[in-house]
């Protein structure tokens, strides 16, 4: 994949976001997710109704005229996103898969943080662990196309490899990898139909974590066999097992309150960012 595909495949992508969601809202970064401090901006002249905590006495002092200093929130902060790119997540609906609508989403995460000079850190979860560097914006989503290309998830021309399947599925590196960025202090978003995400044991400690942002991905024929999250705990294919999740945190239907849903057949970026808010 050559530096020119890649423009385009990122400009095709950019416009489909901005057609596709008509509430795109920087706001949503800033409002969820906190910077780490305040920084000053610059002086302001005090106006009546300002509060006096702000006034900055030496200046008032050497011009007697009262001014106030503004600041403004110190920003950059990094956001972890995985995106499940197990088997499960190449089926769909009238030609989006639920795995494109997590790449989407992603997408989108990337130019919201170019605006508000946040940075995102994608992890891809296939056989292994992809580490997408941090990045935003066009360049970001460069990195991803890239990092998804040479796993061979994408063809040249950017569309998903829907006979991709993964040899092996280790759980143990995914929750590692996962609970790398919790301990950091960092917001993580998860992106899955959580079929083969994780087991029940890393379930609940990924899931519950009070800086896990979680999201169900459903196709129409999740919805038609009103299927539970279900959890497998070991492999994949045959060699796998399913259990039903039975811990805290659950509704009166069996679904999982921190875990919510976005349907492919509905506006799932509008919902996304409605859900953030």
């Amino acid at each position: 994949m050559n530096i020119l595909e890649v423009r385009k495949i990122v400009g095709r992508i950019k416009a489909q976001l901005f057609k596709k969601s008509n509430n795109y809202s920087i706001g949503m970064l800033k409002s969820h997710f906190r910077g780490s401090g305040l920084q000053f901006k610059e002086h302001r002249q005090y106006t009546h109704g300002d509060d006096v905590r702000f006034i900055d006495w030496k200046i008032l002092a050497k011009t007697g005229n009262p001014y106030i200093k503004t600041f403004e929130e110190e920003r950059n902060v990094q956001i972890a996103v995985v995106i499940d790119a197990g088997p499960s997540m190449l089926y769909g609906w009238n030609k989006i898969s639920k795995l494109q609508a997590a790449l989407e989403i992603t997408c989108m995460l990337y130019l919201l943080a170019a605006e508000t000079n946040d940075s995102i850190h994608a992890l891809i979860l296939n056989e292994g662990v992809i580490d997408v560097p941090a990045g935003n914006g066009e360049k970001g989503i460069t990195q991803l196309i890239a990092s998804l290309s040479r796993s061979n998830l994408i063809d040249k021309k950017g569309n998903l490899n829907l006979d991709w399947k993964p040899y092996q599925i280790n759980l143990d590196e995914r929750e590692k990898a996962i609970k790398k960025h919790l301990s950091r202090n960092r917001e993580v978003i998860l992106l899955s139909d959580w079929v083969d995400l994780l087991d029940e044991q890393h379930f609940e400690r990924v899931v519950f974590n009070r800086r896990s942002h979680c999201f169900r991905i459903l196709a129409p024929i999740d919805q038609a066999r009103n299927i539970k999250l279900t959890l497998k705990t070991s492999g994949v294919g045959n060699n796998s097992s399913i259990q039903t999740f039975s811990g805290k945190g659950q509704d009166e239907h069996g679904g999982i309150k921190k875990i919510r849903d976005l349907k492919i057949d509905d506006r799932y970026l509008d919902n996304f960012i409605r859900e953030m808010i």
